[in-house]
């Protein structure tokens, strides 16, 4: 007797994405447990941004959208986002009964038999006809490599390791980093810290007025393109441009966000320009985004020569049974919702022309 639960949609990641993918789920007839699971490996709802740092007070958040079918109102801009959407995602995974699972840590998909799935985790094994892929990049922060490094005598930590600005008192600190992150840490280190140098390979662009909704169409088409080409994405931020609000534009304005060019090497006691310039520092905070948590679909195969995984809309190319949501295109917090929607009318019509096999 075949001991390994069967359901039609195996959701990993309970994000914005995930539990967009499963709202729409629910919406469409499916019963959580008997239907589809959803397994998230975080210890608690809220996804990544339960980590994020308490400094980083929902007032400050870029571009934060509502989960489908439940507005997020009231909320304290003074309060930690951590707080806020934690408990926001909380209530809502009460409110449509979603029953997440977690912590539960999906180790490999791999294909199982009679055309499905086979999901190795934490938890046991799960067979499944389709897979909502939701895991977004928290996982998996990127670190640049550069000459030196293991050379310097101070603290290199990532911006998934940031704690807030005060155990940087009386330090000098290097932001290397041109996205919201490394413009939001100068800002917050900069009254505390002895000396900050913020150093970017390219020139930040600065965005003035609203991000209307044109704008983030033309946006999202840019980071769809390379999806589509196959190549790993590039994040929706890296288009749209940094918002220039007060706090920025006091920043511009006294020096912190004086930007600097990328740096050729480091040094024991800092960082180095090829024409001999060298800036000494006590730590080096690299604020320089994260990539695409992937891993445990190794085993399907999926990426292609570019280094991506090629997506039409949110399938998978090479595997009509997977959809990625939260990745690309939809790695931002409306895209994510639209995401959730489009994968499950795109399983739904999967599943209707392949009539179930058990496992």
């Amino acid at each position: 007797m075949n001991s390994t639960p069967e359901v039609d949609v195996v959701v990993v990641g309970a994000g914005q994405a995930g539990l967009s993918a499963a709202y729409h789920l629910r919406r469409t007839g499916s019963e959580p447990g008997r239907d589809f699971v959803v397994l998230d490996r975080s210890p608690g709802p809220g996804g990544a941004w339960q980590f994020r740092w308490p400094s980083l007070t929902y007032g400050k958040v870029h571009g934060m959208h509502a989960l489908p079918g439940m507005e997020l109102t009231g909320a304290d801009p003074a309060r930690p986002s951590s707080e806020v959407v934690g408990a926001y995602f909380a209530a809502y995974e009460r409110t449509f009964d979603l029953r997440v699972r977690r912590p539960v840590h999906v180790r490999a998909v791999r294909e199982g038999t009679g055309g499905r799935l086979l999901v190795e985790t934490s938890d046991g094994l799960w067979s499944t006809r389709a897979l909502i892929n939701a895991t977004g990049t928290w996982d998996r922060p990127f670190w640049p490599r550069y000459p030196g490094q293991e050379t310097f005598r101070g603290r290199q930590l990532h911006t998934a390791q940031y704690a807030g600005p005060q155990e940087f008192a009386g330090q000098r600190v290097v932001v290397v980093g041109g996205g919201a992150s490394g413009t939001q840490h100068l800002l917050e280190l900069a009254p505390y810290a002895a000396a900050t140098t913020w150093v970017t390979r390219r020139p930040p662009v600065f965005r003035e007025g609203p991000f209307d909704e044109d704008a983030g169409r033309t946006a999202v088409a840019l980071v769809e393109e390379r999806v589509r080409q196959g190549l790993p994405p590039r994040s929706v931020v890296s288009v749209t441009g940094l918002p220039l609000n007060d706090a920025v534009r006091r920043g511009l304005e006294d020096g912190t966000l004086d930007r600097q060019p990328m740096f050729d090497r480091i040094t024991p006691d800092g960082v180095e320009w090829r024409d001999g310039r060298q800036v000494p520092a006590d730590v080096i905070l690299w604020a320089t985004g994260f990539r695409a948590a992937l891993d445990h679909l190794a085993p399907l195969r999926l990426r292609e020569p570019g280094g991506g995984i090629r997506v039409e809309g949110t399938r998978a190319v090479a595997d009509p049974r997977i959809h990625l949501v939260g990745y690309g295109p939809s790695a931002s917090t409306i895209g994510a919702n639209r995401a959730g929607r489009a994968a499950v009318r795109g399983i739904r019509r999967l599943l209707a022309a392949q009539p179930a096999v058990a496992a």
